[in-house]
């Protein structure tokens, strides 16, 4: 991607659920993996992981960004095509559109778990690989 371009995957989860979140994020082939964030659900841990993809590309310099996570919720909250029904869940949309403030272009879709590099990177830090 050109400078100032930056695709993100994003992936957050927790065991059980609710339990202990944690999330993960890779841009530029480095994975950021947050071990402990808390109590929450799953979908709290997805919106963690969306937010914390915004912080890293800004202080990568992205100005550009295409975020990338296999929650369908999260994805389709967050580009508007769905409401945020209850608190929680629109106050991280809230905390999301305050970030994205920041970036001239932001693109966020969905792909299946096994195309996302954030699970897979999840998935093998479970599995202790």
């Amino acid at each position: 991607m050109p400078k100032g371009r930056l695709k993100l995957f994003f992936d957050g989860g927790c065991r059980p659920n609710p339990g202990t979140m944690e999330l993960a994020v890779v841009a530029r082939g480095v994975v950021y993996h947050q071990p402990d964030m808390g109590h929450g659900t799953n979908n709290d841990a997805e919106w963690l992981a969306l937010i914390h993809a915004l912080e890293i590309a800004h202080s990568l310099g992205a100005t550009e960004i295409e975020l990338v996570g296999d929650s369908a919720l999260v994805v389709n909250q967050a580009a508007g095509l769905w409401k945020c029904r209850g608190a929680d869940l629109r106050e991280h949309h809230d905390t999301f559109t305050s970030l994205a403030d920041r970036f001239s272009r932001i693109r966020i879709r969905h792909v299946k778990r096994s195309q996302n590099l954030a699970g897979i990177a999840l998935s093998k830090r479970r599995d202790g690989l």
